[in-house]
């Protein structure tokens, strides 16, 4: 609907998520030890990663490090604007800030949609064609693919954030939600937004439905190769290499799902499922992966074992 008001917003602000007045100490508090996690715990897989030798060269690490920079990344951009909100006054977010917070939470965001499903093709290949893995997923190509992912990511984190502020906005300037969005940001337009609302549905919907397929294609035929193992032990190692996968992708998807693939959508629970792709996950996946992944346990007990010893002389 057209806006008579033609006063350009040079400014935003976050409403936040709606809780009561008395919990505000403790999701302070809350919220500022979840991002300190999820910081640290980021960064000693990213390192571990990167300074253990049996990890840094294989793929599926390769694949893992990327990941934590990401949840590093998404973090960084959404939850210490959200902790701010839980403190008296108001602070507003500029208009840049809002652009460049909307692009790079969907450029990151897109690109850890495209590295899950690198990671499924790399399960796939390792657990269904065991012979041809060492050839086809080097670690020159696992890079490759990993930049292709950023590359890819870019572009439609581009793609959204121009067609979203491309259009008039010119009051009011209170964004019902927590940080800048895409269906958040479009209600305070002063235009029609039903050509953004229709491209922005189908653009995220191929992207998420895209790689959702793929991944679960890869997984039905990873599971049938795992059905043929005769072993107990065998088939019980294979699904422990695709459990954290699975995991994490279950919890990123099914919220992201539920905000962006809904036309019209403007529900409250928009706000409580957008808080697990930009700060519940990217603190669970240190966790998921570190519990449920014996290689990535060890190297942190080398690393630890190396900095003792080192102390010690």
């Amino acid at each position: 609907m057209e806006r008579t008001n033609s006063t350009p917003v040079t400014e935003f602000i976050l409403t936040g998520i709606p809780y009561p007045p008395k919990l505000r100490t403790f999701l302070f508090l809350f919220f500022l030890v979840i991002y300190t996690l999820t910081q640290m715990g980021n960064l000693i897989i990213f390192l571990t990663v990167c300074i253990d030798p049996q990890l840094h060269a294989r793929p599926m690490y390769i694949f893992l490090g990327a990941l934590s920079v990401i949840d590093m990344g998404i973090s960084s951009i959404i939850v210490p604007r959200l902790i701010m909100n839980f403190t008296p006054g108001i602070k507003p977010i500029s208009f840049g800030g809002c652009v460049a917070q909307l692009y790079f939470y969907h450029f990151l965001g897109s690109t850890q949609c495209f590295l899950y499903t690198l990671m499924a093709y790399d399960r796939y290949l390792a657990i269904c064609r065991p012979l041809h893995y060492p050839v086809l997923m080097t670690s020159k190509m696992c890079c490759l693919m990993v930049t292709g992912a950023w590359v890819a990511g870019s572009i439609h984190g581009a793609i959204q954030a121009i067609l979203t502020f491309r259009l008039p906005y010119c009051g009011p300037n209170q964004v019902d939600y927590f940080f800048c969005d895409i269906p958040a940001v479009l209600r305070l337009a002063c235009a029609d937004t039903t050509v953004n609302e229709q491209v922005t549905f189908v653009d995220i919907g191929v992207v998420v439905a895209t790689c959702f397929s793929l991944i679960l294609l890869s997984y039905i035929y990873i599971i049938r190769a795992i059905l043929r193992i005769r072993t107990a032990d065998g088939r019980q190692r294979a699904f422990s290499t695709c459990g954290a996968h699975v995991t994490v992708v279950t919890i990123y998807y099914v919220p992201c799902a539920f905000v962006y693939l809904r036309p019209e959508a403007n529900s409250p629970l928009d706000g409580a499922a957008a808080l697990f792709p930009t700060a519940i996950t990217p603190f669970l996946n240190p966790l998921i992966y570190t519990l449920r992944n014996q290689e990535v346990k060890l190297a942190l007990k080398r690393m630890v074992g190396d900095r003792t010893t080192m102390s010690k002389n």
